[in-house]
């Protein structure tokens, strides 16, 4: 579990201008690398590197460098664009995370600082004859980097803006969060199952005046502070929860120090937008505004939509058949209770806005009964009524849009498999 300045250190690391800039630090570095390593070079190597010839290829360097990083920066806020677009706004976010697009640019600009430093160093004589042997081989090296980072940029660039792909991306990020709340349901803590029956009545609210979605939970510095006073801490809202100064983020029992509360209000990240880290269910949600998109009028492809059905149930084949919400395996923050994460609540999520938006669409209805009958026998006796409760809503859809009878038996028989 990771904490808050480890969490918020993470998303700094993220940003595209920290990798670019390391990526030039490195390069101002390997530029300097011969004006360090040349003392330790035997002198009997003999080289026959001229400056003239450095010159050169460190110009072609930095001239095409700038040109290069340009046009990268151009296509890539044109393929973003293109995507949000296509897909959803909340899917550009993953994008710019991605590891290649901040690689790329950082590799193209910090090729274009290596030549601008290494032309200023030759220009001001600082390299002796074997500094210009390192600088050389440190130039080959810079120039293989640059042919296999265009030959990895061209081919993200034929697919980045596709459909396809940024499903896929956010299909492996709603994978990946699920699949880490599932090892720890509760987040380190121990369950709260119903907070109406479980809260003392002595507990006191935790409030906090900022407005906007939960981002991330230090389940540990609440630990903390509740284990330091003897006290117990009651989350009330998770990652992905919009709250606001009036709704309680925990309430407390054996804790009433003002700065305490506050410390304790402190450990919950409320920002301006959905995180997919802690929050599976923004993935799921995300999944489901692109195929909402796709089944609009104006696009009309419910070809991409009931791809997106099919991410929809690789994720949701993800919840544990035997999984009954217990503790978890090992509580490492004892004081803390943590309300479980609701299977009810991943399928509204997802499958409610396609079930309305494909209502009219017989081969999306059927696709529906069909992903509700695999999760149905994945999933097992956990997920039985939550499977069932979306069948009959689906079917609903399906019987007041549907226009042939012969569409809407088809999709009846289909639900007929899951009656109990």
């Amino acid at each position: 579990m990771l904490s808050r300045w480890q969490w918020l250190l993470a998303q700094f690391a993220r940003r595209l201008w920290v990798r670019v800039t390391l990526f030039s630090i490195a390069a101002v570095f390997s530029a300097l690398l011969g004006t360090i390593l040349e003392p330790f070079i035997p002198g009997e190597i003999l080289t026959q590197v001229g400056a003239d010839a450095l010159d050169n290829i460190l110009g072609i360097l930095a001239s095409s460098m700038l040109a290069v990083t340009t046009f990268s920066l151009t296509t890539m806020v044109t393929a973003y664009t293109a995507a949000t677009s296509n897909a959803t706004p909340r899917s550009s976010q993953l994008l710019m995370d991605d590891p290649t697009t901040q690689n790329t640019l950082g590799t193209f600009i910090g090729s274009f600082v290596f030549s601008l430093v290494g032309i200023i160093l030759l220009s001001t004589e600082a390299y002796g004859e074997n500094g210009r042997l390192v600088l050389f081989f440190v130039t080959i090296f810079v120039i293989i980097l640059i042919v296999v980072t265009l030959l990895r940029w061209i081919d993200y660039l034929s697919k980045v803006a596709r459909v396809s792909e940024v499903t896929d991306k956010v299909e492996a990020s709603a994978t990946r969060a699920l699949e880490n709340r599932m090892k720890r349901p509760y987040l380190g803590g121990r369950p709260l199952r119903d907070p109406e029956i479980e809260l003392p009545a002595d507990t006191v609210p935790v409030q906090d005046e900022r407005i906007g979605y939960v981002q991330h939970i230090d389940i540990a510095a609440i630990d903390t502070c509740a284990a330091e006073h003897g006290g117990r801490v009651f989350v009330l809202v998770w990652p992905g929860k919009f709250v606001d100064p009036s709704r309680p983020l925990a309430r407390v029992s054996g804790i009433d120090d003002a700065k305490l509360l506050d410390n304790i209000a402190k450990s919950f990240t409320i920002g301006d937008q959905r995180s997919f880290d802690q929050d599976p269910r923004f993935g799921l949600c995300v999944l489901a505004e692109i195929a909402s998109r796709a089944l609009s009028p104006g696009i009309n492809d419910p070809g991409t939509a009931i791809d997106v059905i099919g991410s929809g149930v690789r994720i949701l084949a993800k919840w544990p058949a035997d999984d009954d919400h217990g503790a978890d395996d090992e509580v490492e923050f004892p004081h803390v209770f943590v309300p479980a994460l609701l299977a009810d609540d991943l399928f509204d999520d997802f499958f409610s806005p396609i079930a309305r938006d494909g209502a009219r669409l017989v081969e999306i209805q059927i696709k529906l009964q069909k992903a509700f009958s695999t999760l149905g026998a994945l999933g097992g006796p956990p997920l039985a009524a939550t499977v069932q409760r979306h069948t009959t809503r689906a079917l609903a859809h399906a019987e007041a849009a549907l226009v042939l009878d012969e569409d809407k038996r088809a999709v009846r028989d289909l639900a007929a498999r899951l009656a109990p």
